[in-house]
């Protein structure tokens, strides 16, 4: 397996025996396919980081992420949205298939 990229909480791999990807969050390793690994990049990016901080909104600050069809459950807190957010763009960052983010916005 290759390590594509790793942050404080997550790290996302590469196999390429296999032809899948693998999220590791620390409690549970998560086997997906680059199907299932868009579908997670669009809900995490999706995700609004402003309703973190506004109590009407997220009175707790927690995030439930449901992936690969409701086979795993997650809940996260604000810092592991983040974390998970950084992986999601970098790690399409350094496969080669995202434009830095500076790029898109201009």
């Amino acid at each position: 397996m290759n390590t594509i990229y790793r942050t404080t909480y997550y790290t996302l791999y590469q196999a390429t025996s296999d032809r899948c990807f693998y999220i590791d969050f620390g409690q549970k390793v998560v086997r997906i396919s680059f199907c299932q690994l868009l579908a997670i990049r669009h809900k995490v990016l999706s995700i609004s980081i402003e309703d973190h901080f506004d109590s009407e909104m997220n009175k707790h600050g927690l995030e439930v992420l449901q992936l690969c069809n409701k086979k795993h459950l997650f809940v996260l807190n604000t810092l592991e949205i983040l974390d998970l957010k950084e992986l999601m763009e970098q790690g399409f960052l350094h496969m080669g298939l995202s434009a830095t983010p500076g790029v898109l916005s201009a």
